[in-house]
């Protein structure tokens, strides 16, 4: 893959591409650390891959990715933790018709309520996104912990 060919998804240009995509991440982060769970989940396809090298398996399919992040959301919510992801270091490393490959950095934070913020884990992230008229959603996300070997 090349890392600058023709945009795709109606994208008018390299850079409109670039931006749409980081865009994207900020909405997707956004949607998932205020619990708004089937709002995140529909940034993936019906047919999912998530894979984490701190999971067994990998998940497979929105509605098995929706139900996970709901037990995580309300575990949290539960402890009284607030989560932020946030993301760094966003490149479109190449793109093949109307898919685009991504990887970005992400550090996942969490603050007790009247508490310090502290840094869970740090990962990288590589995404394969399909770009069509209303926007990218992921494909497949392959999520490599820092902290995990």
């Amino acid at each position: 893959m090349s890392v600058q060919q023709a945009p795709v998804g109606g994208a008018r240009s390299w850079v409109e591409l670039c931006l749409q995509v980081q865009q994207f991440y900020g909405r997707q982060m956004q949607l998932l650390d205020s619990g708004e769970v089937d709002a995140w989940a529909c940034t993936f396809t019906e047919d999912c891959v998530f894979v984490s090298n701190a999971q067994p398996e990998p998940t497979v399919g929105r509605q098995a990715l929706a139900a996970g992040a709901r037990q995580a959301v309300e575990y949290v919510t539960a402890q009284g933790i607030r989560r932020r992801h946030v993301l760094g270091t966003v490149a479109v490393i190449g793109q093949e018709e109307t898919t685009v490959s991504v990887r970005f950095y992400v550090l996942l934070v969490e603050t007790p309520r009247g508490g310090q913020a502290t840094i869970l884990c740090s990962a990288t992230c590589e995404d394969v996104l399909e770009v069509g008229p209303d926007g990218p959603v992921v494909v497949r996300r392959v999520v490599s912990r820092d902290d995990v070997v």
